[in-house]
């Protein structure tokens, strides 16, 4: 993985985590360049040593490399032109700060990026014509009188037959206020009983994800326990 893949996968993580409207909607380089990205909160996590290692970086990412944004023609070809040359401007892209760029669908489709990692997410999937095996459940037996039913997953313990007593956990859950809306959608969410998930928009509201590198984080939570960053809001 080069500078210019770990710059968009950054991106990538810290638009779903803060900006989720950008990920449909286009925002201009300016945004890009001292709010979105700024090199002084992300040095570290771009990895890049200097401020001239993140603009040529950003350069390339802005002339269109890699089909990773959807960029302004006039821009893309300057940029790229200035990239060629034998002593490239890092700055060149300020003269568009005025310009938009949007993340390409193509792209995003492609990059399914998780809160800590930096590889994108695989899944597996079984073999053509071969059932995926499925977890066994015991059966639950009727309780003695007045006492509730626990269901336990059906894994063997020491007996042979016998399950293990792992009760099954209900999600988290919160208590909207009246009032309170998605961080996400923005739509107010239904008050005075637990609620998981968002129900316009499908958002767990129960987490959030760290504005400085992605971890998933619970509501409430004021710090970061990966980076040790203040959490959003906070």
């Amino acid at each position: 993985m080069d500078n210019l893949d770990r710059m968009y996968r950054h991106l990538v993580r810290t638009v779903r985590s803060r900006f989720p409207q950008y990920l449909t909607q286009p925002f201009e380089v300016a945004e890009l360049h001292q709010t979105v990205l700024p090199y002084r909160h992300y040095r570290r996590e771009l990895g890049l040593e200097t401020n001239e290692d993140y603009e040529i970086t950003l350069t390339e990412l802005l002339s269109g490399a890699r089909d990773y944004l959807v960029v302004d023609d006039r821009m893309r070809d300057v940029l790229r032109a200035e990239l060629t040359a034998t002593n490239p401007d890092p700055s060149a892209f300020k003269q568009f700060a005025g310009s938009t760029v949007s993340l390409a669908p193509g792209a995003l489709r492609s990059l399914e990026v998780g809160p800590d990692e930096d590889e994108p997410r695989r899944t597996s999937m079984p073999a053509v014509g071969v059932t995926a095996a499925r977890p066994r459940v015991a059966p639950v037996e009727p309780p003695p009188s007045g006492e509730t039913p626990t269901i336990s997953i059906g894994r063997p313990s020491g007996t042979a037959g016998t399950p293990s007593s792992q009760p099954v956990i209900a999600p988290r859950a919160i208590v909207p206020q009246v009032g309170e809306r998605c961080r996400v959608c923005h739509e107010e969410l239904p008050s005075g009983r637990p609620v998981t998930f968002c129900p316009h928009c499908g958002q767990n509201v129960t987490t959030m994800n760290c504005p400085a590198c992605g971890s998933e984080l619970e509501v409430g939570w004021k710090f970061c326990p990966v980076c040790g960053r203040p959490a959003a809001g906070t």
